[in-house]
């Protein structure tokens, strides 16, 4: 009798471990789950409202990273924007110009990443004068050093007014380290330097 007794506090004592594990578990993935979320829509909003920057990916450009004898002074060892990529860098030129007018915003500076592809960006979308910045380079392949390079970023983006509006055509890996949010080629992103409000910014 006493065998038995023993063996059923056994089970039970296994069972209540395993519904306390298994509870663990849920509560993990619960809170897993919710760190992934998008911005909530008051966020969203502010972003949209009062945004004094727009990050934007860099046009079509196939392929991932850049090769092993990469040269930022030298397209030809680059990823570069193809045909479809300079269309839809003329394209998305026209649509944030329509935008920036509808919403009495104007742009007082760009910068870009010293890649090409962002260069090219920056010109094919004919939105104004444009500057070199070496914040928004990409550190995907370790061709410059992830921390020196968000650190200068974030020191200007500091100094970014809050009435100021900057675009910044850059690299996934940048928008996705300031922002939290992985935009497609040509993808982007209102951002609040002073408060973090992020918004993705879908142009018609």
């Amino acid at each position: 009798m006493m065998h038995y007794i023993n063996g059923m506090k056994f089970w039970l004592t296994l069972c209540i471990g395993r519904m306390r594990l298994l509870t663990l578990i849920a509560a993990s993935l619960f809170v897993s789950v919710i760190g992934t979320l998008p911005a909530s829509a008051p966020a969203q909003t502010e972003a949209a409202e009062t945004a004094n920057v727009i990050f934007m990916r860099h046009a079509l450009a196939p392929g991932t990273g850049d090769p092993a004898n990469f040269n930022i002074d030298d397209c030809t060892t680059q990823r570069v924007l193809n045909d479809a990529g300079r269309e839809q860098a003329r394209a998305l030129g026209g649509q944030l110009g329509a935008y920036l007018e509808a919403n009495n915003k104007k742009l007082d500076a760009i910068l870009t990443s010293q890649w090409c592809r962002c260069r090219d960006t920056a010109i094919l979308l004919d939105l104004g004068e444009w500057q070199e910045f070496a914040g928004l380079n990409s550190f995907f392949n370790g061709h410059v050093d992830r921390d020196e390079t968000l650190a200068l970023l974030r020191a200007r983006l500091g100094d970014i007014g809050p009435d100021e509006l900057v675009l910044m055509v850059t690299h996934q890996v940048i928008i996705t380290a300031i922002t939290g949010i992985f935009p497609p080629s040509g993808g982007m992103v209102l951002y609040n330097s002073e408060t973090g409000a992020v918004s993705r910014l879908t142009l018609p």
